[in-house]
């Protein structure tokens, strides 16, 4: 389906894949923040607080990528030759 509206499918799943990385360590529904939760013995506000900096860099990366579709294609590109 996302060949037929002119998307490049790898450029799709690194998108899908980074904004499943922001959704799964946001708060309140974070999975990966309530593993941390038990491994490390930290509560959750604790933990959130201590990503709050990772966030800005992770939305600027997002941007970038939607932008500019070249830089998440050309390696796979590179490596498969096409």
């Amino acid at each position: 389906m996302v060949k037929q509206f002119g998307i490049d499918p790898i450029h799709f799943g690194v998108i899908m894949v980074f904004n499943l990385m922001i959704g799964l360590i946001t708060p309140p529904v974070g999975t990966v923040l309530y593993t941390l939760m038990r491994v490390t013995g930290l509560s959750l506000e604790r933990i959130s607080i201590a990503m709050v900096p990772w966030y800005i860099p992770l939305a600027v990366t997002l941007v970038i990528i939607v932008l500019f579709p070249g830089l998440s294609v050309w390696l796979p590109g590179a490596i498969l030759g096409r």
